[in-house]
C-alpha cells in the first residue's frame, strides 16, 4: 500500500475499506468544522458510506490519476489531502486538502502541502498545480499563500455550501517558480 513519508511525524497513506470507520469518526467529531467548507459533510452519516468512496480512491491511484490519502499525524488519522486529477496532456493537477480541528495549528498541513507540491513536480511531472479555497475560509488560504502559490483570481459563486453559493480564490504555481522556491 502507498505510503509517501512528509517528515518524522507526519505521512500520507492510501486507505482501504478497513479504514472506513476511522475516517468516519474522524469526520464525525470535526462535522461542524469541516461542514462550514466542505459540502459533502452532511451526506456522510454512515461509515459504509464510505466503502464505495475509497474504492474510487484506490482505483485513482491505480489508474496514475492522482490519489487521495490520508494524513498520518504520530500515527494517527488527522485528514486528508491529495491531488483531483492529473491532466498528463496540459501537465496540471489541483490539491485538495481538509484536516479535523483537533489537529489544526501544528503545520501538518503546511508540510502535507509543500511535500504535494514536491510530489506533482518530481513525480508526475507536471508543469501546474492549483489550489481553491474558499475566499473567507483564512486558514485553508494561509497554506498556498505561505507557500509562495500565486493568487491568479476569483471564482465567484464557484462553491454550493448547503444553502449558499461562495467564492473560491484560484492559487497556482509553476514548476520553474516552485524549484526557486525551494532554493531560497
Amino acid at each position: 500500500m502507498f505510503v509517501h513519508q512528509v517528515s518524522e511525524d507526519i505521512s500520507l497513506k492510501l486507505v482501504g475499506q478497513k479504514d472506513a470507520e476511522v475516517l468516519f469518526a474522524l469526520v464525525d467529531e470535526s462535522r461542524e468544522h469541516l461542514r462550514e467548507w466542505l459540502p459533502w459533510v452532511d451526506s456522510m452519516t454512515d461509515a459504509d458510506q464510505y466503502g464505495p468512496i475509497i474504492e474510487a480512491w484506490l482505483q485513482q491511484f491505480a489508474e496514475e490519476d492522482g490519489f487521495q490519502a490520508g494524513i498520518l499525524y504520530k500515527g494517527n488519522l488527522a485528514g486528508f489531502a491529495g491531488f483531483h486529477s492529473v491532466n498528463y496532456v496540459n501537465k496540471q493537477t489541483s490539491i485538495g486538502f481538509w484536516l479535523a480541528e483537533a489537529y489544526q495549528g501544528k503545520g501538518i498541513m503546511h508540510a502535507v502541502v509543500s511535500s504535494l507540491l514536491d510530489y506533482a513536480f518530481d513525480e508526475y511531472n507536471v508543469h501546474r498545480v492549483e489550489i481553491r479555497c474558499g475566499m473567507e475560509n483564512k486558514r485553508s488560504r494561509a497554506i498556498p499563500e505561505r507557500l509562495g502559490l500565486k493568487k491568479e483570481g476569483i471564482i465567484r459563486d464557484g462553491e454550493y455550501l448547503y444553502d449558499h453559493y461562495h467564492d473560491l480564490i484560484v492559487y497556482s504555481m509553476l514548476e520553474d517558480d516552485w524549484k526557486k522556491h525551494r532554493k531560497s
